[in-house]
């Protein structure tokens, strides 16, 4: 069959798809009513006998702006830190992260707010609400590619040690959204003891993902706190996670991790905000989830109704393009919520058009790179987790044509 031909053929399975009046989105990496479920005896949770915590504090009342005992103890364990290094707070460590940029920039040592020019490095393809609280807080975004380890720490140490207007870095470090990207020990160390032109600098240590496992393989990293403190820089690294997609992203709670001057520093920071976070669900969040293994258990329970949307998608693609006859890559992640494509360059976004005439909503093309800008015009996020198998697979069926019709259309 001649190119013709096949953009003929293409042409009708993409006008038979557009016949079939879609409404499918696979725009957000958010749990599906399924994994939900599995949390849903947090709503009918009683902790009356739990009022009075481990410290004899009322759960209920104002006060421990830090956390509770429990909760704080809870995620030390996960975090691998020490008690006195966590603060435990609301349901967002999205929200936490843009008051500690915020706090950085305006009220901390660095006063940054009083420079000139302010800049944060972004290792692309990475996630977009991260850009967008940057530029939000006045900062030039710095774009250094993933390599499948981490960022180009070649090029991350030379603009540090070069422009002190860096001012920190943005890492996804497991899973990394959207690429699946691991950072390796080598990474880890390197971003902890690397030299600086800022004293101030700072990493911000986004490990959204840290227990979200898809396969038997249980990945584990370095631990960038521990690492920094035996560099000589233990203020560096701000570590975040929560329990988001682990119970009930409305009603989790979120955990900051650094040394204990970075904490107290910001406890004081906090402290002019509220005077204390909803505690009632930090005890219930920690009755359910227990202990580390129990939570294991749950995090197995989300892997197995993950997985088939996952193998759904990858068996799709490398049917169509494993090949090599088309020019499309994508990483085959062991965790976290995402599949990200790379198309031919200046494809991406006529490709992602083509899916929402068929009544399918992808996240914007080219959104994992600042300003959901990018020259080259060939990313694409797929964010599965929410949709039934069925809608998944509807998905992939309409994006490998939709990929054919564009290719084979620039061919024509």
């Amino acid at each position: 069959m001649n190119k013709v031909e096949q953009l003929q053929e293409i042409k009708q399975q993409y006008e038979a798809l557009k016949a079939r009046d879609l409404s499918l989105n696979l725009s957000r990496g958010m749990p599906s009513e399924e994994q939900l479920d599995l949390s849903n005896e947090l709503l009918s949770m009683d902790v009356t006998p739990y009022i009075n915590n481990g410290d004899f504090i009322d759960i209920r009342n104002y006060g421990y702006l830090r956390g509770i005992r429990e909760a704080r103890e809870f995620f030390a364990e996960m975090m691998d830190v020490r008690y006195e290094q966590v603060m435990v707070g609301s349901n967002s460590s999205l929200q936490m992260m843009a008051i500690i940029l915020n706090y950085l920039v305006n009220h901390a040592e660095s006063q940054w707010k009083q420079e000139e020019t302010i800049k944060f490095i972004c290792p692309v393809p990475g996630y977009d609400r991260h850009f967008n609280m940057l530029e939000h807080s006045g900062f030039e975004i710095i774009p250094v590619e993933l390599t499948g380890e981490g960022p180009d720490m070649d090029e991350v140490e030379r603009l540090v040690k070069e422009d002190s207007a860096i001012k920190g870095i943005f890492c996804v470090p497991k899973y990394s959204n959207p690429s699946g990207d691991v950072y390796s020990d080598d990474v880890v160390r390197r971003l902890a003891q690397m030299e600086t032109a800022d004293e101030h600098f700072v990493i911000l240590w986004d490990n959204a993902y840290c227990v979200h496992h898809l396969t038997d393989e249980k990945i584990e990293i370095a631990n960038i706190i521990q690492l920094a403190e035996k560099a000589g820089y233990p203020e560096r690294p701000i570590a975040f996670t929560s329990t988001s997609k682990i119970t009930h992203p409305g009603a989790g709670i979120s955990a900051v991790a650094g040394s204990e001057k970075r904490m107290n520093d910001l406890a004081a920071e906090f402290s002019y905000q509220l005077i204390g976070f909803d505690k009632v669900n930090q005890m219930r969040q920690v009755l359910f989830l227990k202990d580390q293994e129990n939570l294991e258990k749950l995090m197995e329970k989300h892997a197995e109704i993950l997985r088939p949307k996952f193998k759904i998608i990858l068996e799709a693609l490398d049917k169509h393009f494993g090949g090599g006859q088309y020019e499309v890559e994508w990483n085959e992640p062991k965790g976290g919520y995402f599949v990200h494509l790379t198309t031919k360059d200046g494809t991406a976004k006529a490709i992602v058009d083509k899916m929402t005439e068929l009544g399918i909503v992808l996240t914007p093309a080219n959104a994992p790179y600042p300003v959901g800008h990018q020259q080259q015009d060939n990313s694409i996020r797929l964010a599965p987790s929410y949709a039934s198998l069925e809608a998944v697979k509807v998905t992939i069926q309409a994006l490998i044509v939709c990929i054919k019709l564009v290719y084979l259309s620039m061919e024509s």
